[in-house]
């Protein structure tokens, strides 16, 4: 079979969405750090769409770590199929704005003239929450993150040391650019971050004051970092999708992307260097994200987590199969309704009860096999942003937070490593090993892996001051919710308790021996 190139495109089949502008015309203007799937479905897709009004922003893509992507992408100059999957069955269209994909540890020299070049006028990221290497809790640098000190201590200007950090290579591209009289590019955060754009501004404030501190005040002074809200489901690439888009196009893509019908970007206006025509094509452009963000980060990814944690240790592979559970679909409901729409404000034209059911639709797409053991990946560095953020917000008005209570002590109970048979699995964690020493004295028996002690569990892992802070450990009430909560897990298992959270209101569940 043929492979997805520009030379293969016009033999692909009537019916197949391609690129509808001349590729050979566009000139690179984004560079995006982070070239992994999401990007693919969502900023990518939006750029395709204004290559055709406004030649001038294709993307060079930027893999920090594996070369895979650029060894998928290369033989298919660029080309991948963005297959948008629901009930009505799969829509594939080809995606042509990724003119270029660089390996940085492979490509530094390449990367930093790149990052250098004035026709580079916007440098965006999604690098998923870790990659900021920040303390969730706080939204600042952590110093003493490996990648960081590795990045303070290589040379400053060239790219003989290159940064591994996504916040090095941030600077080092500005640096190389205000040496040669260059304007700063703008920083653009496509990462589910509170306020991304101030806290990935704070971040690199807090790199530049270490790591260059004659530039601090030019940095603070010069650099644009507009918010964002982005909101689109992408599961990972199976080889059933590879083989379900080979049919359809009758040529081979080594990496199509997968995703859902839906599609949302709110971007504050904010690009002294200029940016595409996005409002054209779909995208809310604002003066302030932060309503948007909070609806977005609050209810879907908030319930998605919830959902994940819950799901897998139910037994759960998929998100539609957690919908598809009568208990777990009428708790996550009630958890969006009860406890996070009361505190969202939102522009007069925003229909939230609307949101909550086309998310509960979103969540319910048996076209789409995202795994709930994709979305508990990472849950120290989500959990802040998701979660942690609304119960403070019930707490200070004094309202209940047990069915989020319960989702946290569901990620607790995650993170363990342990299912309820007692078979071990890899927790995908920046803090796996901490978590592991945290749960091995909560256990009960040691020849029953599996049973733990929940008062114990739920006192070391709130003890984690980088997730939860030193407030919410100190809450008696977040406190008694949590061991509630966990205890049923560990006593009853998810299903009896994910029933029983369904079937019960705040009150009743205050009541309830567990």
């Amino acid at each position: 079979m043929a492979r997805l190139s520009d030379a293969t495109l016009r033999a692909l089949p009537e019916g197949i969405h391609r690129p509808g502008y001349d590729r050979t015309g566009t000139t690179v203007a984004i560079v995006h750090l982070g070239i992994g799937a999401f990007h693919r479905a969502h900023f990518a897709a939006y750029v395709d769409a204004c290559l055709a009004d406004d030649p001038g922003w294709a993307i060079c893509g930027v893999s920090l770590r594996s070369p895979r992507t650029r060894d998928a992408l290369a033989p298919q100059d660029g080309l991948y199929t963005l297959g948008v999957q629901s009930e009505a069955g799969l829509e594939p269209r080809i995606i042509g704005s990724v003119r270029e994909v660089l390996v940085a540890p492979e490509q530094p020299g390449a990367l930093l003239d790149r990052l250098a070049d004035p026709a580079t006028r916007i440098v965006s990221l999604t690098v998923t929450e870790k990659g900021y290497c920040h303390d969730p809790a706080t939204g600042r640098l952590k110093s003493d993150h490996p990648d960081i000190v590795h990045d303070l201590a290589a040379d400053a200007a060239t790219a003989d040391q290159p940064p591994v950090s996504a916040i090095g290579w941030l600077w080092l591209g500005l640096m190389a650019r205000h040496r040669r009289g260059v304007p700063p590019y703008t920083i653009l955060c496509c990462d589910n971050l509170p306020s991304n754009g101030a806290t990935v501004r704070q971040v690199l404030l807090d790199y530049v004051a270490l790591k260059d501190p004659d530039q601090a005040v030019w940095a603070a002074e010069n650099l644009a970092f507009p918010s964002t809200m982005v909101d689109r489901i992408v599961p990972a690439t199976t080889d059933h999708d590879r083989a379900m888009i080979a049919a359809a196009l009758g040529a081979e893509d080594a990496w199509p992307v997968m995703t859902e019908p839906f599609s949302q970007f709110v971007v504050e206006d904010w690009f002294p260097q200029g940016r595409p025509k996005l409002e054209r094509h779909g995208v809310t452009l604002t003066g302030n994200v932060e309503p948007f963000e909070n609806m977005k980060l609050r209810m879907l990814n908030g319930s998605h987590s919830a959902l994940a944690y819950l799901g897998y240790l139910a037994g759960h592979e998929t998100v539609a199969q957690t919908m598809a559970d009568a208990s777990l679909r009428r708790l996550i409901g009630a958890m969006m309704t009860s406890e996070i729409i009361p505190t969202l404000s939102m522009p007069g034209d925003v229909d939230l009860p609307a949101y909550h059911d086309g998310l509960l639709r979103r969540f319910a797409n048996p076209a789409l096999q995202h795994r709930t053991y994709q979305i508990a990946m990472d849950g120290s560095q989500k959990l802040p942003q998701r979660l942690l953020g609304t119960i403070r917000d019930r707490l200070s008005i004094g309202e209940p937070i047990d069915r989020l209570a319960l989702a946290v002590a569901a990620w607790i109970r995650f993170a363990t490593g342990r299912d309820e048979t007692g078979a071990a699995f890899t927790v995908q964690d920046p803090m796996a090993e901490r978590f592991a020493a945290l749960a091995l004295p909560a256990a009960i028996e040691k020849d029953q892996p599996g049973r733990f002690d929940a008062e114990a569990l739920a006192t070391g892992f709130l003890g984690l001051t980088a997730v939860f802070g030193k407030d919410l450990p100190e809450d008696d009430r977040f406190h008694e919710a949590v061991v509630r909560a966990l205890k049923m897990l560990c006593e009853q298992g998810s299903r009896a308790t994910i029933a029983a959270y369904a079937k019960l209101g705040a009150s009743q569940l205050e009541d309830t021996e567990v």
